[in-house]
């Protein structure tokens, strides 16, 4: 279980910092809909599970091909975060009943996964954090390799369910226009984040 503890460990630390991402999930999670912030930290957490999975295991074919992809990787999620932040900013405060549905929860997951692990900096920062921590490649031992990535999806998903849980006060607090200013002020920071992206490449 020791790998475990360590991958749980790690998955939570590595959540922690709020950037544009986490920001989404905070402003999903307040707009009255707890289930739909959650499923989008959900997706964060899968996607750091599998990056951490292919930096213990040392495959470096599919790390590569990011890492040579990264142009085209940053583009695109520099777009997506452009697309999302200018949503966010124009989205009108839901009621106070509103609950989110199937396909909503299906695209809340599938867009912050889909954030997450195309940008190679996530992979690149499990190497880092590996080597800091005296993990080793463990390459060939697929069932510590298993149980650390398991403990790395643990981590994360515990610190979104934390998250979610503390914030589910809040939605019903924010009246229509001051939720609608949390949706304007999350945007542009979105946005400004998905600019930077693209005026880095």
């Amino acid at each position: 279980m020791g790998f475990f503890v360590t991958g749980l460990i790690i998955g939570f630390v590595v959540a922690v910092p709020v950037g544009p991402i986490g920001l989404l999930c905070i402003n999903r999670a307040i707009s009255g809909r707890p289930a739909y912030g959650l499923f989008s930290g959900l997706g964060v957490a899968t996607a750091d599970a599998i990056a951490g999975g292919i930096a213990v295991l040392g495959l470096t074919l599919v790390s590569d091909f990011l890492i040579a992809q990264q142009a085209w990787l940053h583009f695109i999620a520099g777009v997506f975060l452009c697309y999302v932040g200018l949503r966010t900013f124009s989205a009108r405060p839901a009621g106070k009943t509103a609950s989110a549905q199937e396909g909503s929860l299906t695209s809340a997951y599938a867009s912050t996964f889909f954030l997450t692990f195309t940008n190679p900096v996530t992979i690149l920062s499990f190497v880092a954090i590996y080597a800091g921590w005296g993990v080793e490649n463990l390459s060939g031992d697929y069932l510590s390799a298993a149980l650390l990535t398991s403990g790395v999806f643990v981590g994360s998903a515990l610190w979104w369910i934390i998250l979610s849980v503390a914030l589910m006060g809040y939605g019903p607090e924010f009246a229509p226009p001051g939720l609608r200013w949390v949706h304007r002020i999350s945007g542009v920071i979105i946005t400004g984040f998905g600019l930077v992206v693209l005026l880095d490449l």
